[in-house]
């Protein structure tokens, strides 16, 4: 049977609003629905008393999960209207690929479909960026 390409955008991009809802909303339901447990995340915060990029970091699935239950617990880093935004470059039959736009950066993420479903198996994020070579 045909895959409605509209569809499986569309359920990219749920994955990866269910991915920043995790943390604006600190739910980590959302996490356990759309990420994989064998996500590897890594990336680069920009450290501002330093004024410079910290060496580069790594996040496992239960260091996510963690994360999302308390970053925004109180509700002072997120809210309705905090920027977000997906932007799905490329779906094929069990592979995908989006930019995700958060308060805290840019984050890469490859998904992979399985059991029909997509889930999110690898993150590369940093920080706002200081500068863009190419930002189409």
């Amino acid at each position: 049977m045909a895959q409605d390409p509209t569809e499986e955008v569309n359920a990219v991009e749920d994955a990866c609003f269910d991915y920043i809802h995790a943390f604006y909303k600190a739910d980590t339901t959302l996490a356990y629905k759309s990420v994989h447990k064998s996500l590897r995340k890594t990336g680069f915060y920009w450290d501002k008393e330093k004024e410079m990029y910290s060496e580069q970091l790594e996040m496992p699935f239960e260091d996510l999960v963690s994360l999302a239950k308390r970053w925004n617990a109180d509700g002072s880093r997120a809210d309705d209207k905090t920027p977000k935004g997906v932007e799905v470059f490329e779906v094929s039959d069990k592979t995908a690929i989006a930019k995700v736009n958060a308060i805290w950066g840019i984050d890469y993420i490859s998904l992979m479909k399985m059991e029909g479903k997509w889930m999110i198996v690898n993150v590369l994020w940093q920080s706002p960026p200081r500068s863009s070579i190419r930002n189409p």
